[in-house]
């Protein structure tokens, strides 16, 4: 696939975030909240911190490692996508990019995150807990790195089992 198709891709996840934390913080009043379907819901929160609010009292702290760990899978990003294999690899850090960037966008533009995606669940720490698209993107964009990492190391194995096995086939003939 083309590599120009992975930017663009990040690009577009990255403006389909921001143009719903836009719509969060012109349509959502701060303590407001909206069934969106089932048990999702929509709701405003300003997270001045990391994850759960994390160093939230730290918040030049917060924005130059969000911006070390956005350039950090950009640059992974870059070298992955010259490579002509790694389809899934790319996906990953496609979506972790454009969820990366988000946020810091926001930490730098903003000073905070803009979270309006919550699920009202029986366990109230949980019902607490807004997230954004870019967190969601984060989040699956590990799986898909880690679920490629895990296939590549078991197929790096049976290829040097195969390879061990073939030097004592041939000795045998």
């Amino acid at each position: 696939m083309n590599r120009k198709w992975f930017l663009i891709e990040t690009a577009g996840l990255f403006a389909a975030d921001q143009l719903l934390k836009t719509y969060a913080e012109q349509n959502l009043d701060k303590k407001e909240e909206r069934k969106l379907a089932g048990p999702v819901v929509l709701r405003r929160v300003h997270n001045k911190g990391m994850c759960l609010g994390i160093l939230s009292e730290k918040q030049t702290v917060v924005r130059y490692l969000s911006l070390a760990a956005a350039g950090i899978v950009t640059v992974c990003q870059a070298v992955a996508s010259f490579g002509r294999k790694g389809f899934w690899k790319k996906q990953g850090l496609a979506l972790m990019s454009a969820g990366a960037w988000s946020n810091t966008f926001d930490r730098f533009a903003r000073g905070c995150v803009v979270d309006y995606v919550g699920f009202k669940v029986k366990d109230p720490k949980i019902a607490e807990i807004t997230y954004n698209l870019g967190d969601f993107f984060i989040a699956a964009g590990a799986v898909v790195l880690s679920l490629c990492s895990l296939f590549s190391s078991s197929k790096k194995k049976k290829e040097e089992v195969e390879r061990i096995e073939e030097p004592e086939q041939i000795a045998e003939e």
